[in-house]
């Protein structure tokens, strides 16, 4: 998410950004509501189904990975020629990031486990549920829960997040040569890294 956040900072400005980590924060209220509610849990007893999730994630990725790709060799430090190209800009991430959040089974899990682990009393090892080396991290990152003031804090954390990061972005892209394409190339990098590791996840899962 990040990486696609970047990326439209670079290439359409801070509102791209700022939306495009708000579709993405509202997959995770999606998921969240989802979570309390017994939804999301419907994924994760079909394994085919979570499977055509990630392949579907996958792919998701490597196409966006492909247009951050052409932004990097693009012109993108060009600016829209209207307010109104703009807000279709700024849209289009949006979407981007919702479809692509919607189609994260490690999201949904997230949600399962770490979201809804937020309102029980007790204590919580968040990094030991993340995918692939959540062992190596246990006990890294423990934390009280039991109180609705910390899912609000939660949200307003990803809020801060995801309107600093594109303004830090912009800021660095104003005062760097070149700053652009090399943040879209990494975010090609990174989208396609874990569209091809979600295929992979999806064919063994298939297999």
């Amino acid at each position: 998410m990040n990486a696609v956040i970047a990326e439209e900072s670079v290439t359409n400005g801070w509102l791209a950004g700022a939306r495009t980590g708000l579709g993405a924060m509202t997959a995770d209220a999606v998921f969240f509501v989802g979570a309390l509610l017994g939804v999301v849990t419907f994924v994760e007893r079909f394994p085919t189904l979570r499977a055509a999730m990630v392949g579907v994630g996958g792919v998701l990725m490597l196409y966006f990975a492909y247009g951050a790709a052409m932004d990097a060799v693009g012109d993108v430090d060009a600016v829209p020629t209207s307010t109104d190209s703009a807000a279709a800009r700024a849209a289009t991430g949006f979407r981007k990031a919702f479809v692509l959040a919607l189609t994260n089974p490690y999201q949904i899990l997230f949600w399962l486990t770490i979201g809804v682990g937020l309102l029980e009393p007790g204590q919580l090892d968040v990094l030991s549920y993340t995918p692939y080396v959540g062992a190596d991290l246990a006990g890294l990152l423990v934390v009280r829960t039991g109180s609705p003031a910390l899912i609000a804090g939660f949200f307003l954390g990803i809020t801060l997040w995801i309107t600093g990061f594109p303004a830090a972005l912009r800021a660095a892209q104003r005062r760097v040569a070149r700053f652009a394409p090399v943040v879209a190339g990494a975010s090609a990098l990174v989208l396609g890294g874990f569209g091809v590791v979600f295929l992979v996840d999806a064919v063994r899962t298939l297999a």
